[in-house]
């Protein structure tokens, strides 16, 4: 029986976003949602340089009532600028908490993730540590506050917040993170002691990301080597 190396490549980020190698490579193609970035584009462009906080819990992820009222409350008393991806938002009483936060917040059912992390104004990621967003946020060099729901996405936030120091995770109170909390988190990232170290380590993995997918590089080398292996299988 033949036998296969294991190689390693990645993130699986599109070109664009990365080295640029391909040209119109910006996106995955298909998306599950709709939606329209224009309009989150053109209220970032507003913002001032990595301001906004962006809260995104991915495609799969159900957020209960509760949490979602601890989200509101804590992005409103933040007073930073935030984007909040909430598909499942209909809670007519949040809606108009959102709303008296005026131009300070923009909250959408969707958005294409890639352009909203890659935009200058975003400071801070929101994020249930799922394997795609994980990749995403560090390709990108966004820092990260980790609130994990459930599969891989604790160790996912184990190793954003403590391995590779990109970011902080939330503590759970019985299950839900809670205003106070969530409010913590964003200082820490933000404006916090240490959010300079994390801001750096986050641009570390950025140039981590875009070396391993460049010319050369270790994703490069590894895809060449595996397919050099499939074209001549007896060398």
């Amino acid at each position: 029986m033949a036998k296969w190396p294991v190689v390693m490549i990645g993130p699986m980020v599109p070109s664009f976003y990365l080295d640029s190698r391909i040209e119109g490579d910006t996106s995955y193609g298909a998306s599950l949602w709709n939606y329209d970035n224009d309009q989150c584009l053109k209220w970032l462009d507003s913002k001032p340089l990595k301001s906004v906080v962006y809260v995104s819990f991915g495609s799969m992820a159900s957020i209960s009532t509760e949490q979602f009222q601890e989200i509101a409350w804590g992005l409103k008393a933040s007073n930073m600028p935030f984007l909040w991806v909430a598909k499942e938002l209909k809670d007519n009483q949040l809606l108009e908490l959102i709303d008296s936060t005026g131009e300070r917040g923009l909250v959408v059912k969707w958005c294409n993730q890639l352009e909203v992390l890659a935009h200058q104004a975003v400071g801070c990621f929101v994020t249930h540590c799922g394997w795609n967003s994980t990749l995403e946020g560090l390709s990108l060099g966004v820092p990260m506050a980790c609130v994990p729901q459930w599969s891989d996405q604790p160790t996912n936030a184990k190793f954003l917040a403590h391995v590779w120091k990109v970011g902080v995770r939330a503590k759970q109170d019985r299950g839900i993170v809670t205003r106070e909390e969530l409010g913590n988190c964003l200082r820490e990232v933000m404006i916090g002691e240490r959010s300079g170290e994390i801001k750096s380590n986050a641009l570390k993995w950025k140039e981590l990301a875009k070396r391993a997918v460049s010319v050369g590089g270790s994703s490069d080398r590894n895809i060449d080597e595996f397919i050099a292996k499939l074209l001549k299988p007896d060398q």
